[in-house]
């Protein structure tokens, strides 16, 4: 093969590499909004006077091993006003209908 052809196949395997890594992270941080939402129900926190303490709330910057998705996912969740945080940090949903 000439050498085009095996720069084009290379940018072709790095953009699909790139888009794939990207719906990989995506697919995770949707697992992550799923759990944060169950875990608050099951832990009854409705309200802020329910809210709770979350232990993946905060990012531990001296954990090693795989990316913890839940501290983004749960910044993204208080954001879109799905997750409140209480006046002392406490995590509480907002939004019953999920």
């Amino acid at each position: 093969m000439s050498e085009t052809v095996h720069i084009i196949t290379g940018i072709c395997i790095l953009l699909l590499v790139i888009v794939l890594t990207r719906r990989f992270h995506g697919w995770k941080i949707k697992k992550a909004y799923l759990f944060i939402v169950e875990d608050l129900k099951a832990k009854g926190a409705l309200d802020p006077k329910s809210a709770v303490n979350l232990p993946y709330g905060r990012r531990n910057m001296l954990r090693i091993g795989f990316k913890d998705h839940r501290p983004t996912a749960l910044k993204s969740l208080a954001l879109d006003k799905i997750v409140g945080i209480s006046e002392d940090g406490r995590y509480y949903l907002l939004d019953r209908t999920l």
